[in-house]
């Protein structure tokens, strides 16, 4: 009965060999810019972290602006990087005799996958007005004139067999939707080009710690998906990536939530120990983001699909990406201008490439439909958190006493419900594993369990106990939320009523007190607790907005 969970899912659901082998940082070309303070430190850190070779690193003189004209993107970016990488015979480009195409070209040589933009290159490619290319009437009218780009997108087709290609528009991706990783090459025009980068060189500098961290010892904790209820109309697709995104973290083992109300989570959503996000449509960071503090865990992913959530990445409050690395986020996506919905990243082929042992940089080129477009990939590209043998790191975690194994813990018994294990059995195993009487993780997970049981008893046990074991700041908020409801629900109204003010005196900025106000006011009538029961109704006043006039 003990060991049965554990025996089932990691010898049988999580395999017993390695799903991808670690890359080498001989696979990647490092550019940073020689103007900008901090670029080569990240550049230099990226690359001892990673092994890449010295020769494979080039600092060039760009402008230190996020955004570049057309021409100087060519002259200093995208020329000098292409005679470096066929000097280096990195990247070798010859003319295709064989084809009918004046110009068009063949790979030779390419020993490279990935290049990485390093803190201070230009994030962005501004829109010619003089630029006119043949054909270009034949795009849809929302693409004749945008030949702007983000400049990972542009990069990213250095090896594409036509030079002369529109830049209006999107080129197509000819990968998009791969499910073999090592299809993702020079070979097929495309290179995986992503950046550290963000706010300040010390974030973009931490970007591939923390990444070497969670490939070390896993990514964990819990996953968040914000759908916006949509059942019809062409904004549909969005929610629909996103309900595949959640499907796929689920049966991956992870405690997943989703929320499919219009609303995007609100400031006071409990939002505890956060290794995965993905929602839309705010036009900034919101709700838990815009907090003081943001649980994300090490190695984090996450992502706001938003037409502008990269237009700057030098900001802490502006937008979505910028704030969510300065907040902790360890790898992101964005559009550094307007995309059109079916043009950003699918988020569902995203998810299901990357969980399945994909590199970040595999997974977030695999996600978008076409390229010289709007998409920035920010994050270490060869980080690849779900590559190695979850029992092996099991197995490790246990025998280097990592406190992280009560996360490897519940993603055993999270799978073991998702193929079929009784729930009485998975309470037998958490008893019986030695960190769960002390995990407030596995704990809140022991009262979920006891749930499903219907022992309402034991479940509101279980939460009370894991609300003494240290939970994280958020977790404590969600356990005391669920509480306060279970023992109302119960008849337990003094101890109800004494959670709700306990937190409230702990928590005087909590940004939803007034629900729990609304809560508490009849619960002290209720209790003939006359005069805290007025405290409550003048609360409930003052932070009641008032209606629009």
């Amino acid at each position: 009965m003990r060991l049965f969970p554990i025996i089932f899912v990691l010898t049988v659901t999580m395999g017993a060999g390695a799903l991808f082998a670690a890359e080498s940082g001989e696979a990647v070309v490092v550019v940073y810019n020689t103007q900008m303070p901090g670029s080569k430190d990240v550049a230099d850190h990226y690359a001892a972290r990673r092994h890449v070779p010295e020769n494979q690193i080039l600092g060039l003189n760009l402008s230190t602006n996020e955004t570049i004209a057309r021409a100087e993107y060519q002259d200093q970016l995208e020329y000098p990087l292409l005679r470096f990488l066929d000097k280096g015979k990195l990247l070798v480009l010859e003319p295709d005799t064989a084809g009918t195409n004046s110009g068009a070209r063949k790979l030779k040589e390419g020993k490279i996958r990935y290049v990485v933009l390093c803190y201070g290159v230009p994030l962005r490619i501004a829109a010619d007005a003089t630029l006119k290319e043949p054909g270009e009437e034949k795009l849809l009218s929302v693409l004749r004139g945008r030949n702007d780009a983000a400049v990972d997108s542009e990069l990213s087709l250095l090896p594409w067999p036509d030079p002369h290609r529109m830049l209006a528009g999107f080129t197509p991706n000819p990968i998009y939707g791969a499910t073999n990783s090592e299809s993702i090459n020079p070979a097929h025009g495309v290179l995986m080009v992503s950046r550290l980068d963000g706010p300040d060189a010390a974030t973009a500098r931490a970007l591939v710690d923390k990444a070497m961290d969670a490939e070390r010892d896993g990514l964990w904790g819990r996953a968040y998906f914000d759908m916006r209820g949509l059942t019809n109309g062409p904004l549909k697709t969005g929610d629909d990536w996103i309900k595949v995104a959640a499907i796929a973290s689920h049966n991956y083992g992870f405690e997943t939530v989703v929320d499919d109300k219009p609303e995007t989570f609100s400031a006071g959503f409990p939002m505890s120990q956060i290794a995965l996000y993905a929602g839309w449509y705010d036009w900034n960071a919101s709700g838990p983001f815009a907090q003081p503090k943001v649980e994300f865990m090490t190695g984090a992913f996450a992502y706001h699909l938003h037409s502008y959530s990269a237009q700057t990445l030098r900001s802490t409050t502006t937008h979505w990406c910028g704030p969510l690395l300065a907040e902790g986020a360890t790898a992101t996506m964005g559009c550094v201008n307007e995309p059109y919905l079916d043009f950003t990243p699918n988020l569902a082929f995203f998810f299901t490439r990357w969980l399945a042992g994909f590199s970040f940089g595999e997974a977030a080129y695999a996600s978008q439909p076409g390229l010289s477009w709007q998409t920035t990939v920010i994050g270490d590209p060869l980080y690849r958190p779900f590559g190695q043998d979850p029992r092996k790191l099991h197995e490790s975690l246990i025998a280097r006493h990592n406190p992280l194994i009560e996360w490897s813990h519940l993603r055993v018994v999270n799978l073991s419900l998702v193929h079929g294990v009784a729930p009485a059995k998975l309470v037998d195993y958490l008893q019986q594993v030695d960190v769960t009487a002390h995990s407030a993780v596995l704990t809140e997970k022991l009262g979920h369990l006891y749930q499903m049981e219907n022992l309402p008893n034991l479940a509101l046990q279980s939460w009370l106990q894991a609300l003494q074991l240290n939970p994280s700041p958020q977790q404590a908020v969600r356990l005391t939320l669920l509480l306060g409801d279970k023992l109302t629900a119960s008849g337990r109204d003094v101890q109800a009523l004494e959670l709700y003010d306990a937190f409230l005196e702990k928590n005087p900025a909590y940004p939803d007190a007034l629900v729990l106000y609304q809560k508490m006011e009849p619960l002290a009538k209720k209790l003939h607790k006359n005069s805290e029961a007025e405290h409550y109704a003048k609360e409930i006043a003052r932070l009641t907005v008032p209606p629009a006039k």
